[in-house]
Parts: C-alpha cells; structure tokens; sequence
C-alpha cells in the first residue's frame, strides 16, 4: 500500500489520483486507435467527448459512493469541513457503477448534439473501458480501499496499520490496535484488474468483426464485467450496502448482465435479418 507517492511541498500526488489520470489517458489512446477506422471520428471530438464522461462519470461515481456509505461515513456533520469531506476525490471513494451511469448519460446527450450513432460510439468506448478500470483498481490496491475478505491464502495480502482494512479489523475486534499490519486479506483489487484486461483483450480482438453489429460489444462488455464484478464482490471485506441476499454492485450487476444479454440478442437479431449483398453475375 502506497497511498501518497510524492510530495511536492502542499502539493500531494496519491497513487488512487495517479492511477485514474493514467487509465484515461491509456484508454483514450486506445480509443483513439480504434476509431482510425471510422473516419468520421477524430482524436479531438473524441478527446471532447472523453471529457464530457470524465465529469460525469466522476460526479456520479461520489454521488454513488456517498450515498451508499451515508451513515458510515457522511452522516455526522464535521462543521466547516463537512463539504470539503463530500468531495475529497483523493482519498478515494468513487463507486463504479454510479460513474458508468453518469458516464453513459453524457454519451448519449453528445451522440444527440453530435449527431452521431450512440450505439456505434458506446461500442468502442465499451471495448476500450476495461482498460482504464483496470489502472482504477490498481490505484484502489494502492490506497488500500475495495479490500477481500481476510483469508489466509497464497495471494492474500496485509495492509499496514492505520489502513482501511485495518481499521475495520480493530473495529471489528478480530485484530488489536496494537498490530502493526491488517489480517491477511484476499487482493480483490488485484483480481479485478486482472479481469478487466482480460475483458479488455477479448474485445479489443474483435472489435473490427463486430463493426457491423452495434450494440454487440456493449452487450459483451456488459455480461463480461457484470460476470466479475459479482464473482468479486462474493469476496469484498469492506462494507457493502445489502439489496436483499446481494450487495448493490451484485444487484446491479445482475441487471447489467440482463441489459448486456439483451443487447446482444438484439445486435444478433439486427444482423440476421439484414438482407445479404446481391451476389454478382459473371
């Protein structure tokens, strides 16, 4: 865990900060390499668009985490720095899918403005999403947030002391406040990030045979991700907000898997009824 990286007098450069900043840029990049196909596409209406969800996506994302961590974190007010807490993006603190939320909101208000297809540019961003979530969640391992389940295994891992993890564990009184570092716990973090560029990889690899098909590699990405993201939250530690037998990122995860697998029939459907070229006479 290496929460603060450098210090440049009052200026503090966080890992969780750093990571972000780096999966943009890499995934923008990638997007940008991407869209040479479509030429109607340039890097700076895509860099333009890019900062739209940007914004969005980070408002949605603290919205998201504020109001699922409200009586844990929020709720007692801290006089003149209660604001200040309510946007302290450094420390963490950003839930995903609020920001996937925020984020698709401003794609669809720039495919309108733009006149673009919506359908065409989610697409790519979808294929090129899992890039950049995997630099987040590198950062999430740095800052010692979004931390597994204490488990004694080859991969488990222990933060310091004063740590999320081990805060909780002391308050749990499993661990006292003594220790020096948390539990073991499992590296959730890690074995998200592992997955996403795996998911990254998959579609990145199709995503020319795909062209032809919009909504097909959102349908994928959004099965793809929902898939992990329920698998790893079975073995989050943190405190995650229940929604009946799930967590929120579960249930919503299993909405996602059921918007994905209907984008997918779609796209298929879209394609199978689509008359084939006349064949030439010779």
């Amino acid at each position: 865990m290496h929460s603060e990286l450098f210090q440049f007098g009052p200026i503090t450069i966080r890992a969780f900060g750093l990571c972000l900043a780096l999966g943009f840029m890499t995934a923008l990049w990638m997007a940008t390499r991407l869209a040479a196909q479509t030429p109607r596409r340039t890097p700076d209406a895509l860099s333009t668009l890019a900062l739209w969800m940007l914004l969005a996506g980070v408002v949605g994302a603290r919205t998201a985490y504020v109001a699922e961590h409200w009586t844990t974190e929020f709720a007692e007010p801290t006089g003149h720095g209660y604001l200040a807490a309510l946007l302290r993006l450094d420390q963490g603190g950003l839930m995903f899918y609020g920001g996937l939320i925020g984020a698709a909101t401003a794609l669809a208000i720039f495919a309108r403005i733009k006149r673009d297809s919506f359908l065409g540019l989610a697409d790519l961003l979808a294929t090129v999403l899992p890039l950049g979530h995997a630099f987040g969640r590198v950062g999430c391992f740095l800052h010692g947030c979004c931390y597994g389940k204490p488990a004694d295994t080859a991969i488990s891992v222990c933060f310091p002391r004063f740590s999320p993890a081990w805060h909780d564990h002391v308050a749990c009184g499993i661990l006292p406040e003594t220790a020096a570092l948390s539990l073991p716990v499992i590296p959730t973090q890690l074995i998200e990030a592992a997955g996403n560029l795996i998911l990254f990889a998959l579609l990145a690899g199709r995503y020319r045979r795909w062209a032809d098909r919009p909504g097909l590699a959102v349908g994928a990405y959004a099965v793809g991700y929902a898939a992990l993201r329920f698998g790893v939250e079975a073995l989050r530690g943190d405190s995650r907000m229940p929604v009946g037998l799930f967590s929120i990122s579960q249930a919503v995860s299993l909405a996602l898997a059921a918007f994905g697998l209907a984008m997918i029939l779609r796209a298929r459907n879209r394609s199978a009824s689509r008359p084939a070229p006349p064949q030439q006479r010779s």
